[in-house]
């Protein structure tokens, strides 16, 4: 493929600055395909295991009870709340506002705090309920 010389060549990653708002746009999109893909998996999982019987039941219980289920599920459950939270900042751009820099990489920043903080609420109140 011919390259016209005239025209200015996209600069490679390598010469961005990483920051907050890059990676919070990265795990947007990722936590949507894993919300999408896993979260979508373990509901058919357990959709089927509670038509299935009470030993296929069992199965998922003791899966989703075991270590990594756990694991599973609280990585589900911080997909969820940063994509919540990445959603209302890209609406809150897509109305026009918070595109300058510096406050684009605060709310990035906001958000990635933010949704740790709501995962361990969540497990709290999880963890305060079964006990």
């Amino acid at each position: 493929m011919h390259r016209n010389p005239a025209r200015p060549l996209s600069p490679h990653l390598t010469i961005w600055k990483w920051g907050p708002h890059m990676l919070a746009s990265i795990l947007h999109r990722v936590t949507g395909a894993g919300l999408a893909t896993v979260g979508a998996g373990m509901f058919v999982w357990w959709l089927v295991a509670a038509a299935t019987g009470a030993s296929a039941y069992e199965g998922f219980t003791g899966f989703a009870t075991g270590w990594f289920g756990i694991a599973l599920f609280v990585g589900l459950s911080w997909a969820f709340w940063f994509k919540t939270l990445a959603g209302l900042r890209h609406l809150v751009m897509d109305m026009g506002a918070g595109f300058e820099l510096r406050k684009n990489k605060l709310w990035a920043l906001a958000i990635l705090i933010l949704s740790f903080l709501l995962t361990a609420l969540t497990w709290a109140y999880i963890v305060g309920v079964r006990a």
